[in-house]
Order: structure tokens, then C-alpha cells, then sequence
């Protein structure tokens, strides 16, 4: 038999490998929110728990519970925040990775920025004059992630190279959420942002894409677009949007900005909602709000906590940002709701920008209810919440 005929059966398979195992087009893996086990998920939520709950633990602080779409609750997290294995490091990671596509666009906002940046690229006001928020927004021509989180000084530079967390948020609870959309998403969320004003310290939004995310570039240029590209943020003190994710759940967005003059949760969410709130917010700050009743709608201070039933702890320990419906949906007016976001209730933060992302699920309204033991009422005495 000729030797080309006879190697003939091997190249084919040869061939037939690389059609199956190689990428078409040379494509990369998706840039979504990441689970522990390095699945792409639609969003999930994560409870960085306190110091306190160090355990036995090498890395006390740093232990964390997760919840994504289809799970039954709080599970606890595989290692640490600061692990590139774990859910927050798979996902905050694809910034830093050096095999990424480089045709991504990306937006790191944080009222404290890092303390190692490599050269100020602030865009916002610092000092306390731009919006209390803090955020992630990475994409690419075809979706991305945006990270609502309470951490400061997180996370660092692209030009770090590698992801970290900081020790800054290590003491403290804290509270993110990540959700995966698709491209035409980020317009809406690039004009949510404007209102925010937040403090962007390190940005990327190359001209391929800002061309179809225009909203989002303004969020780095520090301008509104004109008038007759995004006619509603211009003037607007704040604002409410359904952002649907990738795989079609419907999340709330309210963005407001310093204009606004009043609490976010208190004169605008739980009207909104119809609902009364339970609310966890860092509480060692001057002016704080205390609990409110007024206009028909209960605003209740959260004062205990412990979450997924792993330790009970105040929240002078827990420096996340989120609201929980005291009632499961279909128990009345409104209920089932569960908002995390970037602000506090306090005087001076009346006056900033910041803003939550709402959803109304059963199984993350659990998750967060029954972490809510102890409330303010509205006279000012600790109850039961």
C-alpha cells in the first residue's frame, strides 16, 4: 500500500480533533460572574462574613457564603475572598488575565480608592463630594458582569497585574452582588451610573465599544452625552430601571445622585416597592438615619445579624449595604424583596450618589430575612425583626 494512503486515516483524525477542540474564530472564554467551582453563572451573591468568624480558619476574615441562581440558599465558600479560585477571584480575576481578549471594555469605581494605583486616574470627585458607590463593570462585544459590592479600596489596578483583596475589608461583613448581561445592557447601566457620579479610579472603554455603549464612556469621559443620545439621565436626580440578566432574570436598578437631597431607602425604594424594609448599613458614621415609619412605609434599622446560621454578630461589625422585605412576597403589598447596594443611611450620604440592586426571590429572600434577628423600631427599642 502507498505511505500517503496509509497515514491518510491519521491525518483525518488529526484534523477532525482540531475542528472540535479549537475555538472558531479564536474565541475566548466568556467574561460572566464565576461560581466557586469556575461555572459561569447568570449572578450570585456573596456574604464576606466579619473577622470574628475566623474559626479555625488561617485566614480569618476572609471566609465568605455564596448564592447563585438554582442553589437553595447560602452555602459556604470554597477558601477565601482573596483566592483566584474562588467565586470572587474567578470573576474580578478575568480583568488581570493576561490571555483575556484584549478587546474589552472596563470601569473600577470606588469612593476609597486603592491605595497602590499606579498613577491617579481618578475621574470622579474624591473627598467625600462623589457618589458613596462601589463597582466592577467588565465586558466585551458580546456581554459582561457588573459587580455592585460595600469593600473598599477593592479591587486593584488592571496594571497591578494579578487580583487581590484588601486587608481594608477584611474586619468587617461585606456584601456584593454580580449579575452577567448581555452587551445592549451596559447602555442602561453606563446611564445609571451617571446619576451615581461615582469615583472611577481605573477605566478602559476602547473606541469599538464605546461606540455601542456611548453612556458607559461618559461615565469615564466625566460628562453627560447630549441630550438626544440619552435624553432621561441629564437632568434626572434619580432614577429606576429593569435590568434583565443574561439568562432573563429581572433585577430593579435605583441610582441616585447628590441632587436627590434624601435617603435612598427610606423616601424612594420602599415606596417604590411597596414594602416596608429592613435595612444593614454601617452604622459608624456621624448622621446616622434612625428608623422611620413615616410615609406609610416601615424603614427598620438592623442591629443583629447572622447570616446562613454561622454566627450571630451586630452590625458595628458588618459594613454591607442591603434590604430585605420584613414579608415573602404574596403576603400583601408589595414583600419578597431583597436590594444590595453601595449606601448608608445617613445625613450626609442624603447628599451623595449610590444606589441598590433589587430582586424579588424566594430563595435569596430567605437567604436574608432570616439573617435579620433584631431591629430598631420605630420609637427607638431593639425588637425582634
Amino acid at each position: 500500500m502507498d505511505e500517503g494512503k496509509r497515514i491518510q486515516p491519521a491525518m483525518l483524525l488529526f484534523l477532525s480533533l482540531l475542528i472540535f477542540c479549537v475555538p472558531l474564530g479564536g474565541d475566548t472564554s466568556p467574561i460572566t460572574c464565576y461560581n466557586d467551582q469556575g461555572d459561569a453563572v447568570d449572578w450570585y451573591y456573596m456574604y464576606k462574613l466579619p473577622k470574628e468568624h475566623g474559626g479555625k480558619s488561617p485566614h480569618p476574615g476572609e471566609l465568605y457564603l455564596l448564592l447563585e441562581k438554582g442553589s437553595a440558599g447560602w452555602t459556604n465558600g470554597k477558601g477565601t475572598v482573596n483566592d483566584t479560585t474562588g467565586a470572587l477571584g474567578r470573576t474580578v480575576g478575568q480583568l488581570y488575565s493576561p490571555g483575556q481578549n484584549t478587546e474589552v471594555a472596563y470601569i473600577l469605581y470606588n469612593d476609597q480608592k486603592p491605595t497602590e494605583d499606579f498613577g491617579d486616574r481618578m475621574v470622579g470627585d474624591s473627598g467625600g463630594r462623589g457618589g458613596h458607590t462601589k463597582g466592577v463593570v467588565l465586558l466585551d462585544k458580546k456581554q459582561g458582569f457588573w459587580l455592585v459590592h460595600s469593600t473598599p479600596h477593592f479591587p486593584p489596578v488592571r496594571q497591578a497585574g494579578q487580583y487581590s483583596y484588601p486587608s481594608s475589608g477584611v474586619t468587617n461583613g461585606q456584601n456584593l452582588i454580580c449579575v452577567t448581561y448581555p452587551l445592549d445592557r451596559f447602555q442602561t447601566i453606563g446611564e445609571q451610573l451617571q446619576i451615581n457620579q461615582p469615583n472611577v479610579y481605573d477605566y478602559d472603554v476602547p473606541e469599538s465599544l464605546a461606540s455601542l455603549v456611548p453612556a458607559l464612556a461618559a461615565v469615564c469621559a466625566k460628562k453627560h452625552l447630549p441630550a438626544h443620545i440619552v435624553p432621561s439621565v441629564k437632568t434626572v436626580s434619580n432614577r429606576s430601571v429593569t435590568l434583565t440578566s443574561k439568562d432573563g432574570t429581572k433585577f430593579i436598578s435605583f441610582a441616585k445622585g447628590a441632587s436627590f437631597k434624601n435617603d435612598l431607602y427610606h423616601s424612594w425604594v420602599a415606596p417604590s416597592l411597596r414594602s416596608d424594609l429592613l435595612v444593614q448599613f454601617w452604622i459608624r458614621s456621624t448622621g446616622i438615619l434612625p428608623s422611620d415609619c413615616s410615609l406609610g412605609w416601615k424603614v427598620l434599622d438592623i442591629k443583629l445579624i447572622n447570616p446562613g446560621k454561622t454566627f450571630t454578630f451586630k452590625t458595628s461589625q458588618d459594613h454591607s449595604k442591603w434590604a430585605v422585605s420584613p414579608q415573602a412576597a404574596g403576603s400583601g403589598a408589595g414583600g419578597g424583596w431583597v436590594c444590595v447596594g453601595d449606601i448608608n443611611r445617613n445625613k450626609a450620604e442624603e447628599r451623595r450618589g449610590g444606589g441598590t440592586v433589587c430582586l424579588q426571590d424566594a430563595v435569596v429572600w430567605k437567604a436574608y430575612r432570616t439573617a435579620a434577628l433584631e431591629c430598631e423600631a420605630c420609637g427607638g427599642e431593639t425588637i425582634q425583626c
